[in-house]
């Protein structure tokens, strides 16, 4: 492999790592550099599978963990792993979530190798699914083989999409037609919904406040999250993955001292009222939800659940409409129990797991902060 190609494979001894970077929003004087280094490196792989895999990095997944580990067989072949230490044990104690983000991967690699002119054979779990918890069995098997295809219009979409986290233009409600569009290239092998009406969204953003709420409130699932925080550049380039708080303010209160993480852990603490203080108008501009339910919780299910959500994801890009995850009341540790149940008793029926939940909205920016994965490990 030739040295300019090493910022995307990286070589070390017999094994290999696309670069990639951590999660993290622009700010004008304080860009992570590096880390943008995905975007513009995605379609230059050596070989079809490690081209189709320079896409699928790109995948939305919880907490920008990237699971992923990936053992390349030949240039059309590959075995997807989950890295156990990429989970989240506290909020995701069944590895549900990180199950439906190797979903997400899958979908992406499949379009990008559409793109090439191949057909992506998936075998998901060929040695069995992994519960309680994944194990060290392979999540997938994907072969490659080239012939006749259609290339997906969503393609063009994977640079672009991204999860937008900030407030939701209130003044601007969302045309049926495109939420419509939405709903339908999430396609049919689970049970797609979409919610527009207010008096419904209206109890869903009260739902999902509690259900953040929560989730700040208790200890561990709030350590959690903490301790994958990357705040201002630096930590951001050092550590690519985890939660950003990237940009010029963020960085100047961490200097200061204002912003550190023992104070975002006290509920006591100025940090911590203004953490609850700024998602609030978030939750609350929500114009509309769209939901992803199946009929049973295995992890095939989860892993349908990923394609559907990533192509919905894809399709909303493209209306310009924005699109984030709130997946707090979907979680599965003890405090959360009764609003997981409150949640199941609104968005399902007859013992349907409800998968997904995500607000939809126009952004006020032109187009929502840009956000880019972390490292994954690839075994050759």
């Amino acid at each position: 492999m030739t040295p300019s190609r090493r910022k995307f494979l990286k070589i070390a001894g017999s094994s290999a790592v696309i670069l990639a970077a951590g999660a993290g929003t622009y700010a004008a004087t304080r860009t992570p550099e590096s880390a943008l280094s995905p975007w513009t490196e995605a379609g230059q792989g050596a070989s079809p599978i490690e081209t189709a895999l320079s896409y699928a990095i790109l995948a939305p997944n919880p907490h920008n963990r990237q699971p992923w580990l990936v053992d390349l067989k030949s240039g059309t072949e590959a075995v997807l792993y989950c890295e156990p230490e990429r989970r989240l044990p506290v909020t995701d104690p069944f590895d549900r979530q990180i199950t439906i983000g190797l979903g997400c991967f899958l979908e992406l690699l499949k379009i990008a190798a559409a793109q090439q002119g191949y057909q992506a054979g998936i075998t998901a779990f060929p040695e069995g699914e992994g519960t309680p918890r994944l194990d060290g069995r392979p999540v997938a098997h994907i072969k490659l083989e080239q012939g006749a295809t259609r290339k997906d219009p969503l393609f063009a979409q994977i640079p672009h999409r991204r999860s937008n986290k900030d407030p939701y233009d209130t003044a601007r409600p969302l045309p049926k037609a495109d939420v419509a569009k939405i709903k339908a290239a999430a396609g049919t092998d689970v049970k797609v919904a979409t919610i527009l009406d207010e008096a419904t969204v209206a109890k869903l953003r009260d739902l999902t406040w509690q259900g953040f709420e929560m989730e700040m409130r208790t200890p561990p699932a709030l350590q959690e999250s903490i301790d994958l925080m990357r705040i201002g550049r630096t930590e951001i380039e050092a550590n690519p993955d985890g939660i950003d708080l990237g940009g010029l303010k963020l960085e100047l209160l961490s200097l200061i001292g204002v912003l550190d993480r023992a104070k975002m852990a006290d509920p006591a603490s100025a940090a911590f009222a203004e953490g609850i203080k700024m998602y609030r108008p978030v939750i609350g501009s929500s114009m509309g939800f769209l939901v992803i339910n199946t009929s049973t919780n295995s992890r095939a299910d989860q892993l349908a659940s990923g394609a559907a959500y990533v192509r919905a994801n894809l399709q909303a890009t493209a209306l310009g409409i924005g699109m984030q995850p709130l997946s707090q009341i979907l979680q599965e540790f003890e405090e959360m129990a009764a609003l997981y149940k409150a949640g199941h008793e609104m968005l399902a029926q007859n013992g349907e797991t409800v998968q997904m939940l995500a607000r939809l909205g126009y952004g006020h920016q032109v187009a929502p902060s840009p956000r880019w994965p972390a490292a994954t490990r690839i075994k050759t």
